[in-house]
Protein backbone atom coordinates (compact mmCIF):
# COMPACT_ATOMS: atom_id res chain seq x y z
CA UNK A 1 0.00 0.00 0.00
CA UNK A 2 2.83 2.39 0.93
CA UNK A 3 4.67 1.65 -2.29
CA UNK A 4 1.50 2.15 -4.33
CA UNK A 5 0.64 5.50 -2.76
CA UNK A 6 4.20 6.81 -3.02
CA UNK A 7 4.52 5.77 -6.67
CA UNK A 8 1.17 7.32 -7.59
CA UNK A 9 2.01 10.52 -5.70
CA UNK A 10 5.38 10.72 -7.43
CA UNK A 11 3.71 10.40 -10.84
CA UNK A 12 1.26 13.21 -10.02
CA UNK A 13 4.08 15.38 -8.63
CA UNK A 14 6.19 14.81 -11.76
CA UNK A 15 3.26 15.89 -13.96
CA UNK A 16 2.79 19.03 -11.83
CA UNK A 17 6.48 19.87 -12.16
CA UNK A 18 6.30 19.50 -15.94
CA UNK A 19 3.21 21.74 -16.03
CA UNK A 20 5.06 24.22 -13.85
CA UNK A 21 8.04 24.40 -16.20
CA UNK A 22 5.75 24.74 -19.20
CA UNK A 23 3.72 27.52 -17.59
CA UNK A 24 6.79 29.54 -16.64
CA UNK A 25 7.54 30.12 -20.32
CA UNK A 26 4.64 32.58 -20.50
CA UNK A 27 4.06 35.64 -18.32
CA UNK A 28 0.31 35.20 -18.14
CA UNK A 29 0.52 31.60 -16.94
CA UNK A 30 3.58 32.01 -14.69
CA UNK A 31 1.63 32.57 -11.46
CA UNK A 32 -0.42 29.42 -12.02
CA UNK A 33 2.78 27.56 -12.90
CA UNK A 34 4.34 28.52 -9.57
CA UNK A 35 1.36 27.02 -7.74
CA UNK A 36 1.75 23.82 -9.74
CA UNK A 37 5.32 23.62 -8.48
CA UNK A 38 4.33 24.35 -4.87
CA UNK A 39 1.62 21.68 -4.83
CA UNK A 40 3.89 19.19 -6.58
CA UNK A 41 6.68 19.69 -4.05
CA UNK A 42 4.31 19.44 -1.09
CA UNK A 43 2.90 16.20 -2.48
CA UNK A 44 6.41 14.83 -3.08
CA UNK A 45 7.52 15.58 0.49
CA UNK A 46 4.40 14.00 2.02
CA UNK A 47 4.70 10.90 -0.19
CA UNK A 48 8.35 10.49 0.81
CA UNK A 49 7.61 10.90 4.52
CA UNK A 50 4.95 8.19 4.50
CA UNK A 51 6.65 5.97 1.93
CA UNK A 52 8.87 2.91 2.35
CA UNK A 53 11.78 3.30 4.74
CA UNK A 54 10.27 6.37 6.39
CA UNK A 55 11.19 7.07 9.98
CA UNK A 56 12.49 9.65 12.43
CA UNK A 57 9.19 11.48 12.21
CA UNK A 58 9.89 14.03 14.93
CA UNK A 59 13.26 14.99 13.48
CA UNK A 60 11.83 15.18 9.96
CA UNK A 61 8.97 17.46 11.03
CA UNK A 62 11.33 19.68 13.06
CA UNK A 63 13.70 20.07 10.10
CA UNK A 64 10.86 20.82 7.67
CA UNK A 65 9.41 23.47 9.98
CA UNK A 66 12.84 24.99 10.64
CA UNK A 67 13.65 25.07 6.93
CA UNK A 68 10.28 26.59 6.14
CA UNK A 69 10.72 29.35 8.72
CA UNK A 70 14.23 30.17 7.50
CA UNK A 71 13.04 30.17 3.88
CA UNK A 72 10.14 32.48 4.73
CA UNK A 73 12.30 35.08 6.44
CA UNK A 74 14.96 34.93 3.71
CA UNK A 75 12.29 35.40 1.02
CA UNK A 76 10.77 38.36 2.89
CA UNK A 77 14.14 40.09 3.26
CA UNK A 78 15.48 39.57 -0.25
CA UNK A 79 14.89 42.46 -2.64
CA UNK A 80 14.17 41.91 -6.33
CA UNK A 81 17.66 43.25 -7.06
CA UNK A 82 19.08 40.39 -5.00
CA UNK A 83 17.23 37.59 -6.76
CA UNK A 84 20.21 36.54 -8.93
CA UNK A 85 22.46 35.99 -5.92
CA UNK A 86 19.62 34.27 -4.05
CA UNK A 87 19.25 31.81 -6.92
CA UNK A 88 23.01 31.20 -6.90
CA UNK A 89 22.87 30.59 -3.14
CA UNK A 90 20.05 28.07 -3.58
CA UNK A 91 22.08 26.24 -6.22
CA UNK A 92 24.99 26.00 -3.78
CA UNK A 93 22.71 24.33 -1.21
CA UNK A 94 21.57 21.76 -3.77
CA UNK A 95 25.19 20.99 -4.59
CA UNK A 96 26.12 20.69 -0.91
CA UNK A 97 23.14 18.40 -0.28
CA UNK A 98 24.26 16.14 -3.14
CA UNK A 99 27.76 15.89 -1.63
CA UNK A 100 26.45 15.08 1.86
CA UNK A 101 23.92 12.51 0.61
CA UNK A 102 26.59 10.90 -1.53
CA UNK A 103 29.00 10.52 1.38
CA UNK A 104 26.19 9.17 3.56
CA UNK A 105 25.39 6.57 0.90
CA UNK A 106 29.05 5.54 0.84
CA UNK A 107 29.18 5.27 4.64
CA UNK A 108 26.02 3.15 4.65
CA UNK A 109 27.39 0.94 1.88
CA UNK A 110 30.66 0.37 3.76
CA UNK A 111 28.76 -0.44 6.95
CA UNK A 112 26.48 -2.94 5.21
CA UNK A 113 29.34 -4.65 3.33
CA UNK A 114 31.19 -5.14 6.62
CA UNK A 115 28.25 -7.08 8.13
CA UNK A 116 27.70 -10.81 7.99
CA UNK A 117 24.64 -12.29 6.30
CA UNK A 118 22.70 -12.71 9.56
CA UNK A 119 23.11 -9.06 10.55
CA UNK A 120 22.07 -7.86 7.09
CA UNK A 121 18.66 -9.54 7.38
CA UNK A 122 17.75 -7.27 10.31
CA UNK A 123 18.38 -4.03 8.41
CA UNK A 124 15.62 -1.63 7.40
CA UNK A 125 15.15 1.26 5.00
CA UNK A 126 18.00 2.31 2.72
CA UNK A 127 20.45 -0.04 4.45
CA UNK A 128 18.17 -2.99 3.65
CA UNK A 129 18.17 -1.99 -0.02
CA UNK A 130 21.97 -1.89 -0.01
CA UNK A 131 22.13 -5.31 1.68
CA UNK A 132 20.36 -6.96 -1.27
CA UNK A 133 22.56 -5.45 -4.00
CA UNK A 134 24.71 -7.75 -6.09
CA UNK A 135 28.42 -6.97 -6.67
CA UNK A 136 27.53 -5.48 -10.07
CA UNK A 137 24.85 -3.28 -8.50
CA UNK A 138 27.32 -2.16 -5.82
CA UNK A 139 29.73 -1.07 -8.56
CA UNK A 140 26.94 0.84 -10.32
CA UNK A 141 26.06 2.51 -7.02
CA UNK A 142 29.66 3.68 -6.63
CA UNK A 143 29.50 5.28 -10.08
CA UNK A 144 26.25 7.04 -9.12
CA UNK A 145 27.70 8.26 -5.84
CA UNK A 146 30.86 9.46 -7.58
CA UNK A 147 28.92 11.43 -10.19
CA UNK A 148 26.55 12.93 -7.61
CA UNK A 149 29.36 14.05 -5.32
CA UNK A 150 31.53 15.36 -8.18
CA UNK A 151 28.77 17.41 -9.83
CA UNK A 152 27.49 18.54 -6.42
CA UNK A 153 30.93 19.75 -5.32
CA UNK A 154 31.49 21.66 -8.57
CA UNK A 155 28.02 23.19 -8.21
CA UNK A 156 28.61 24.15 -4.58
CA UNK A 157 31.82 26.16 -4.93
CA UNK A 158 30.85 27.46 -8.37
CA UNK A 159 27.58 28.80 -6.97
CA UNK A 160 29.33 30.36 -3.97
CA UNK A 161 31.69 32.23 -6.32
CA UNK A 162 28.76 33.25 -8.54
CA UNK A 163 26.97 34.58 -5.46
CA UNK A 164 30.07 36.60 -4.58
CA UNK A 165 30.37 38.06 -8.07
CA UNK A 166 26.68 38.95 -8.27
CA UNK A 167 26.69 40.50 -4.79
CA UNK A 168 29.82 42.52 -5.52
CA UNK A 169 31.83 40.70 -2.85
CA UNK A 170 34.12 39.12 -5.47
CA UNK A 171 35.57 40.89 -8.51
CA UNK A 172 33.39 40.56 -11.59
CA UNK A 173 36.47 40.36 -13.83
CA UNK A 174 37.56 36.98 -15.20
CA UNK A 175 40.34 35.82 -12.88
CA UNK A 176 42.47 32.68 -13.17
CA UNK A 177 45.38 31.26 -11.22
CA UNK A 178 48.73 30.80 -12.98
CA UNK A 179 48.29 27.84 -15.29
CA UNK A 180 44.71 28.77 -16.12
CA UNK A 181 42.83 26.03 -17.94
CA UNK A 182 45.67 23.53 -17.45
CA UNK A 183 44.87 23.55 -13.72
CA UNK A 184 41.24 22.73 -14.49
CA UNK A 185 42.28 19.96 -16.87
CA UNK A 186 44.72 18.50 -14.32
CA UNK A 187 42.07 18.58 -11.59
CA UNK A 188 39.55 16.90 -13.90
CA UNK A 189 42.06 14.20 -14.85
CA UNK A 190 42.89 13.64 -11.17
CA UNK A 191 39.18 13.30 -10.42
CA UNK A 192 38.78 10.65 -13.13
CA UNK A 193 41.75 8.67 -11.76
CA UNK A 194 40.34 8.85 -8.23
CA UNK A 195 36.94 7.84 -9.62
CA UNK A 196 38.46 4.69 -11.11
CA UNK A 197 40.14 3.96 -7.79
CA UNK A 198 36.89 4.48 -5.91
CA UNK A 199 35.03 2.24 -8.36
CA UNK A 200 37.57 -0.52 -7.67
CA UNK A 201 37.41 0.12 -3.90
CA UNK A 202 41.02 1.36 -3.73
CA UNK A 203 41.49 3.77 -0.78
CA UNK A 204 37.75 3.54 -0.14
CA UNK A 205 36.19 6.76 1.10
CA UNK A 206 39.55 8.57 0.91
CA UNK A 207 39.46 8.37 -2.88
CA UNK A 208 35.98 9.93 -2.78
CA UNK A 209 37.17 12.61 -0.34
CA UNK A 210 40.20 13.59 -2.44
CA UNK A 211 38.06 13.71 -5.57
CA UNK A 212 35.66 16.02 -3.72
CA UNK A 213 38.50 18.43 -2.93
CA UNK A 214 39.49 18.52 -6.60
CA UNK A 215 35.87 19.05 -7.66
CA UNK A 216 35.51 21.90 -5.17
CA UNK A 217 38.57 23.53 -6.74
CA UNK A 218 37.21 23.01 -10.27
CA UNK A 219 33.94 24.73 -9.36
CA UNK A 220 35.78 27.66 -7.79
CA UNK A 221 38.30 28.13 -10.59
CA UNK A 222 35.80 27.65 -13.43
CA UNK A 223 33.47 30.40 -12.25
CA UNK A 224 36.28 32.75 -11.22
CA UNK A 225 37.45 32.53 -14.84
CA UNK A 226 34.14 33.84 -16.18
CA UNK A 227 33.60 37.60 -16.47
CA UNK A 228 30.64 39.63 -15.30
CA UNK A 229 29.13 39.95 -18.78
CA UNK A 230 28.54 36.18 -18.83
CA UNK A 231 27.04 35.88 -15.34
CA UNK A 232 23.42 35.38 -16.53
CA UNK A 233 24.63 32.33 -18.45
CA UNK A 234 26.57 31.14 -15.40
CA UNK A 235 23.47 31.27 -13.18
CA UNK A 236 21.52 29.23 -15.73
CA UNK A 237 24.41 26.80 -16.16
CA UNK A 238 24.72 26.24 -12.40
CA UNK A 239 20.99 25.59 -12.32
CA UNK A 240 21.61 22.79 -14.83
CA UNK A 241 24.50 21.41 -12.76
CA UNK A 242 22.35 21.30 -9.63
CA UNK A 243 19.71 19.33 -11.53
CA UNK A 244 22.16 16.71 -12.75
CA UNK A 245 23.62 16.42 -9.25
CA UNK A 246 20.13 15.76 -7.87
CA UNK A 247 19.44 13.20 -10.59
CA UNK A 248 22.67 11.32 -9.83
CA UNK A 249 21.83 11.20 -6.12
CA UNK A 250 18.31 10.10 -7.03
CA UNK A 251 19.83 7.03 -8.69
CA UNK A 252 21.92 6.37 -5.56
CA UNK A 253 18.88 6.57 -3.30
CA UNK A 254 16.57 4.75 -5.71
CA UNK A 255 14.19 7.72 -5.66
CA UNK A 256 12.37 7.90 -9.00
CA UNK A 257 10.95 11.39 -8.48
CA UNK A 258 14.34 12.84 -7.61
CA UNK A 259 15.69 11.37 -10.84
CA UNK A 260 12.85 12.84 -12.90
CA UNK A 261 13.00 16.27 -11.25
CA UNK A 262 16.79 16.38 -11.48
CA UNK A 263 16.63 15.52 -15.18
CA UNK A 264 13.97 18.19 -15.77
CA UNK A 265 16.02 20.87 -14.02
CA UNK A 266 19.26 19.72 -15.61
CA UNK A 267 17.95 19.58 -19.16
CA UNK A 268 15.91 22.80 -18.95
CA UNK A 269 18.88 24.65 -17.45
CA UNK A 270 21.18 23.35 -20.18
CA UNK A 271 18.72 24.37 -22.91
CA UNK A 272 18.31 27.84 -21.39
CA UNK A 273 22.08 28.21 -21.12
CA UNK A 274 22.46 27.29 -24.78
CA UNK A 275 19.75 29.79 -25.80
CA UNK A 276 21.42 32.53 -23.76
CA UNK A 277 24.85 31.71 -25.19
CA UNK A 278 23.36 32.02 -28.66
CA UNK A 279 21.81 35.37 -27.67
CA UNK A 280 25.26 36.56 -26.55
CA UNK A 281 27.19 34.96 -29.43
CA UNK A 282 29.07 32.84 -26.94
CA UNK A 283 30.20 29.27 -27.50
CA UNK A 284 28.40 27.09 -24.96
CA UNK A 285 31.40 24.82 -24.39
CA UNK A 286 33.78 27.75 -23.89
CA UNK A 287 31.52 29.27 -21.23
CA UNK A 288 31.10 26.06 -19.24
CA UNK A 289 34.89 25.54 -19.40
CA UNK A 290 35.44 28.83 -17.65
CA UNK A 291 35.64 31.45 -20.37
CA UNK A 292 37.99 29.53 -22.68
CA UNK A 293 39.16 31.66 -25.61
CA UNK A 294 38.75 35.40 -26.12
CA UNK A 295 39.54 38.28 -28.44
CA UNK A 296 42.83 38.54 -30.28
CA UNK A 297 43.54 42.28 -30.19
CA UNK A 298 42.89 45.60 -28.46
CA UNK A 299 39.44 47.18 -28.51
CA UNK A 300 38.82 50.17 -30.77
CA UNK A 301 39.40 53.67 -29.48
CA UNK A 302 36.26 55.67 -28.74
CA UNK A 303 36.06 59.26 -29.96
CA UNK A 304 33.77 62.06 -28.79
CA UNK A 305 32.38 62.99 -25.41
CA UNK A 306 29.40 62.21 -23.26
CA UNK A 307 26.80 64.97 -23.44
CA UNK A 308 24.58 65.33 -20.35
CA UNK A 309 20.89 66.21 -20.45
CA UNK A 310 18.67 67.69 -17.77
CA UNK A 311 15.24 66.39 -16.83
CA UNK A 312 13.50 69.34 -18.52
CA UNK A 313 15.05 68.53 -21.89
CA UNK A 314 14.24 64.81 -21.61
CA UNK A 315 10.64 65.57 -20.63
CA UNK A 316 10.23 68.07 -23.50
CA UNK A 317 11.52 65.52 -26.00
CA UNK A 318 9.14 62.89 -24.59
CA UNK A 319 6.19 65.29 -24.82
CA UNK A 320 6.96 65.89 -28.51
CA UNK A 321 7.49 62.21 -29.33
CA UNK A 322 4.95 59.87 -30.89
CA UNK A 323 6.82 56.61 -30.27
CA UNK A 324 8.89 55.66 -27.22
CA UNK A 325 10.83 52.49 -26.41
CA UNK A 326 12.10 51.87 -22.89
CA UNK A 327 15.06 49.53 -22.39
CA UNK A 328 15.33 48.38 -18.75
CA UNK A 329 18.54 47.01 -17.24
CA UNK A 330 20.02 46.08 -13.91
CA UNK A 331 20.27 49.75 -12.91
CA UNK A 332 16.47 49.93 -12.86
CA UNK A 333 16.39 46.94 -10.54
CA UNK A 334 19.02 48.40 -8.20
CA UNK A 335 17.11 51.69 -7.89
CA UNK A 336 13.74 49.93 -7.58
CA UNK A 337 12.47 52.27 -10.28
CA UNK A 338 10.02 49.88 -11.96
CA UNK A 339 6.92 51.35 -10.29
CA UNK A 340 7.81 54.88 -11.38
CA UNK A 341 8.60 53.63 -14.88
CA UNK A 342 5.19 51.94 -14.96
CA UNK A 343 3.46 55.19 -13.95
CA UNK A 344 5.43 57.13 -16.57
CA UNK A 345 4.35 54.56 -19.16
CA UNK A 346 0.69 54.95 -18.19
CA UNK A 347 0.93 58.73 -18.47
CA UNK A 348 2.60 58.64 -21.87
CA UNK A 349 0.13 56.08 -23.23
CA UNK A 350 -2.76 58.21 -21.94
CA UNK A 351 -1.43 60.99 -24.17
CA UNK A 352 -1.74 58.69 -27.18
CA UNK A 353 1.94 57.80 -27.49
CA UNK A 354 3.08 54.36 -28.58
CA UNK A 355 5.17 53.15 -25.62
CA UNK A 356 6.83 49.74 -25.56
CA UNK A 357 9.56 47.93 -23.67
CA UNK A 358 12.50 46.18 -25.33
CA UNK A 359 13.85 43.18 -23.40
CA UNK A 360 17.17 41.58 -24.25
CA UNK A 361 17.45 37.84 -23.40
CA UNK A 362 20.26 38.53 -20.90
CA UNK A 363 19.11 41.87 -19.49
CA UNK A 364 19.85 42.05 -15.76
CA UNK A 365 21.77 39.29 -14.04
CA UNK A 366 19.24 36.51 -14.23
CA UNK A 367 17.17 35.05 -17.09
CA UNK A 368 13.80 36.86 -17.13
CA UNK A 369 14.93 39.38 -14.50
CA UNK A 370 13.43 42.40 -16.29
CA UNK A 371 10.20 40.58 -17.15
CA UNK A 372 9.65 39.82 -13.47
CA UNK A 373 10.26 43.44 -12.45
CA UNK A 374 7.86 44.81 -15.06
CA UNK A 375 5.21 42.23 -14.18
CA UNK A 376 5.57 43.26 -10.52
CA UNK A 377 4.93 46.86 -11.57
CA UNK A 378 1.85 45.75 -13.57
CA UNK A 379 3.20 46.80 -16.95
CA UNK A 380 0.88 45.24 -19.60
CA UNK A 381 2.35 42.07 -21.07
CA UNK A 382 1.47 43.05 -24.64
CA UNK A 383 3.85 46.05 -24.69
CA UNK A 384 6.82 44.08 -23.35
CA UNK A 385 8.66 42.93 -26.47
CA UNK A 386 11.60 40.59 -26.95
CA UNK A 387 14.68 41.76 -28.88
CA UNK A 388 13.81 39.92 -32.09
CA UNK A 389 10.31 41.42 -32.10
CA UNK A 390 11.34 45.06 -31.73
CA UNK A 391 14.86 45.51 -33.12
CA UNK A 392 13.62 46.53 -36.58
CA UNK A 393 11.47 49.31 -35.09
CA UNK A 394 14.24 51.49 -33.68
CA UNK A 395 14.84 53.51 -36.90
CA UNK A 396 11.18 54.65 -36.74
CA UNK A 397 11.28 55.46 -33.01
CA UNK A 398 11.39 59.04 -31.71
CA UNK A 399 12.79 58.41 -28.23
CA UNK A 400 14.59 55.52 -26.55
CA UNK A 401 15.12 55.63 -22.78
CA UNK A 402 17.74 53.24 -21.45
CA UNK A 403 17.54 52.65 -17.72
CA UNK A 404 20.70 51.16 -16.27
CA UNK A 405 21.65 48.93 -19.22
CA UNK A 406 25.07 48.71 -20.88
CA UNK A 407 26.21 45.62 -22.79
CA UNK A 408 22.80 44.85 -24.31
CA UNK A 409 22.78 48.23 -26.13
CA UNK A 410 26.50 48.38 -26.97
CA UNK A 411 27.19 48.98 -30.70
CA UNK A 412 30.74 47.66 -30.21
CA UNK A 413 29.20 44.19 -30.43
CA UNK A 414 28.66 44.88 -34.14
CA UNK A 415 31.44 47.35 -34.91
CA UNK A 416 34.48 46.13 -32.96
CA UNK A 417 35.71 42.57 -33.64
CA UNK A 418 38.06 42.84 -30.64
CA UNK A 419 35.37 43.81 -28.15
CA UNK A 420 34.70 41.22 -25.40
CA UNK A 421 31.09 41.15 -26.64
CA UNK A 422 31.92 41.05 -30.37
CA UNK A 423 29.15 39.35 -32.36
CA UNK A 424 26.65 39.46 -29.51
CA UNK A 425 23.14 40.37 -30.77
CA UNK A 426 22.18 43.68 -29.15
CA UNK A 427 19.28 46.12 -29.13
CA UNK A 428 20.08 48.59 -31.93
CA UNK A 429 18.95 51.65 -29.97
CA UNK A 430 21.43 54.02 -31.65
CA UNK A 431 19.25 53.93 -34.78
CA UNK A 432 16.48 55.89 -33.00
CA UNK A 433 16.18 59.68 -33.36
CA UNK A 434 16.91 60.43 -29.70
CA UNK A 435 18.53 58.20 -27.10
CA UNK A 436 18.59 59.01 -23.39
CA UNK A 437 20.72 56.90 -21.07
CA UNK A 438 19.75 56.97 -17.39
CA UNK A 439 22.98 56.21 -15.56
CA UNK A 440 24.46 56.98 -12.16
CA UNK A 441 27.87 58.05 -13.50
CA UNK A 442 30.42 57.72 -16.27
CA UNK A 443 31.78 54.34 -15.19
CA UNK A 444 31.79 51.28 -17.44
CA UNK A 445 29.39 49.31 -15.23
CA UNK A 446 29.39 45.74 -13.98
CA UNK A 447 31.10 44.08 -16.94
CA UNK A 448 33.80 46.74 -17.30
CA UNK A 449 33.18 47.22 -21.05
CA UNK A 450 33.15 50.76 -22.48
CA UNK A 451 30.08 51.66 -24.54
CA UNK A 452 30.47 53.83 -27.70
CA UNK A 453 26.70 54.51 -27.59
CA UNK A 454 27.26 57.05 -24.83
CA UNK A 455 29.40 59.16 -27.20
CA UNK A 456 27.10 59.21 -30.25
CA UNK A 457 25.58 62.49 -31.49
CA UNK A 458 21.98 61.43 -30.90
CA UNK A 459 22.70 60.16 -27.35
CA UNK A 460 22.38 62.14 -24.14
CA UNK A 461 23.38 61.07 -20.63
CA UNK A 462 20.65 61.53 -18.04
CA UNK A 463 22.75 61.19 -14.90
CA UNK A 464 21.42 60.24 -11.49
CA UNK A 465 19.77 57.45 -9.54
CA UNK A 466 17.27 55.76 -11.82
CA UNK A 467 14.30 56.14 -9.48
CA UNK A 468 15.03 59.79 -8.72
CA UNK A 469 15.53 60.50 -12.42
CA UNK A 470 12.26 58.81 -13.39
CA UNK A 471 10.43 60.63 -10.57
CA UNK A 472 11.55 63.95 -12.04
CA UNK A 473 10.36 62.93 -15.49
CA UNK A 474 7.01 61.84 -14.09
CA UNK A 475 6.48 65.32 -12.65
CA UNK A 476 7.47 67.06 -15.88
CA UNK A 477 5.58 64.94 -18.42
CA UNK A 478 2.20 66.69 -18.64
Amino acid sequence: MEYGFTTAAYVVAAVLFILSLGGLSNQESAKRAVWYGIVGMALAVIATLVGPGAGLWVLSVVLIIAGGIIGYFVAMRVQMTEMPQLVAAMHSLVGLAAVLVGFNADFELSRVLAMDETARHSLEGFAAVLAHKTPVEVSILRVEVFLGVFIGAVTFTGSVVAFGKLAGKVTSAATKLPGGHMLNAAAALGSIILGVMYFNDVWGVWALFLMTLLALFIGYHLIMGIGGADMPVVVSMLNSYSGWAAAAIGFSLGNDLLIVVGALVGSSGAILSYIMCKAMNRHFVSVILGGFGGTSGPAQEIEGEMVPAEADYVAETLNDADSVIIVPGYGMAVAQAQQTVSELTKRLRAKGKNVRFAIHPVAGRLPGHMNVLLAEAKVPYDIVMEMDEINEDFPDTDVVIIIGANDIVNPAAQDDPNSPIAGMPVLEVWKAKNVFISKRGQGTGYSGIENPLFFKENSRMYYGDAKASMDKLLQLVD
